[in-house]
């Protein structure tokens, strides 16, 4: 960490926040007017000299004020900025928005809608991640002698299904009983669990009862252990034209987020603890030019998925975290309550 004294602290501060308010190179003499240093306008000079030295703030233009560089930002997200409470008129619309979802794809997009609407940037959410999720129920429905179709429920929201074609005829007595005997042995159970609890179902079945109920409990662990592609859903993008300066950089971002592997990559290590990557920290070529904030959602100590906000560098960090930090807190709490 950059050991800076407190002064240079406050005129880099003082410089992001004019910056992402006005847009405009920041001068000292808009410091010394705005922000209440307690210093003159040629000692702002002095310091702001320093902060170019260590490549903090930089000038785009001759006789134009100062800019924060990436090294700038990193620097105030690490050690200035603090995130700001909200307020609570500002959480009272978290939740009401989330109340009225119906099911999970109804919530996910309402917390993508609200993240998008609350930071004005664009937001991405994962779906819960079905490996990382508990069973709920499992559904068997016969829709003929031999084809039955298999539904398990996630305590997220997750429905899996499949239709099997079985080898023998199953009737609806037989059915409840393999119903009941899943349900009782996985629900509950986390999704890496789900093998181990169905060894010796398969003995209290006849011989050609046994090979239908080995379909379906085979396909069961199937379901339970395969890795199907996350989904990540966005909204937002119109924020791109408000935040970023020329239609070069929107095009070269929203080309990067068409691909749904890089919205995903995007989300790959949102933890429990927020993470900020800006400028050239970014992986994607396209997004070079941005920042993104991520975090988990879930319970503590299991994430069940991430979300984030990405919008220019010349972002307003300290509301952005903010509203990551609600939204996912808020958004795991209420798939677990949902759910239970």
């Amino acid at each position: 960490m950059i050991d800076m004294e407190t002064r240079q602290l406050d005129i880099l501060r003082a410089i992001v926040e004019e910056y992402v308010a006005t847009e405009e190179p920041v001068g000292s003499k808009a410091i010394s007017q705005r922000h209440g240093l307690g210093i003159s306008p040629a000692t702002i000079r002095n310091e702001m000299s320093v902060l170019e030295d260590a490549g903090l703030i930089t000038q785009p233009h001759t006789s134009a004020g100062r800019i924060p560089t990436d090294k700038g930002y990193r620097l105030f997200v690490d050690k200035i900025a603090t995130v700001k409470p909200l307020s609570n008129a500002e959480r009272r619309a978290i939740e009401t928005f989330l109340e009225g979802a119906n099911d999970l794809d109804d919530i996910v997009m309402r917390t993508v809608r609200l993240l998008a609407q609350v930071t004005k940037q664009v937001a991405v959410v994962q779906y819960p991640s079905l490996t990382k999720s508990r069973v709920r129920h499992i559904e068997l429905v016969l829709l003929t002698p031999t084809r039955l179709m298999m539904v398990l429920i996630t305590n997220t929201g997750r429905v899996e299904q499949r239709v099997l074609e079985l080898p023998y005829e199953l009737n609806e007595q037989l059915l409840g009983d393999l119903r009941q005997r899943l349900n009782g042995a996985v629900t509950g159970k986390s999704m890496s669990d789900v093998a181990p609890q169905l060894e010796g179902i398969l003995a209290a079945f006849g011989r050609n009862e046994r090979t239908s109920t080995a379909l379906i409990i085979s396909n069961l662990i199937e379901m339970a252990i395969e890795k199907p592609e996350e989904k990540v859903v966005l909204a937002g993008t119109a924020n791109l034209a408000r935040g970023t300066g020329e239609s070069s950089d929107i095009h070269g971002i929203l080309e990067a987020l068409e691909e749904q592997v890089v919205l995903l990559r995007l989300l790959s290590d949102a933890g429990e603890t927020m993470r900020v990557r800006i400028g050239e920290e970014q992986d994607e070529s396209g997004l070079k030019r941005t920042s993104l904030v991520t975090m988990s959602y879930g319970v503590e100590g299991n994430p069940l998925g991430g979300l984030g906000i990405l919008g220019p560098t010349r972002m307003d960090y300290s509301s952005s975290m903010s509203a990551v930090n609600a939204v996912a807190r808020y958004v795991g709490r209420f798939l677990i309550d949902s759910q239970s």
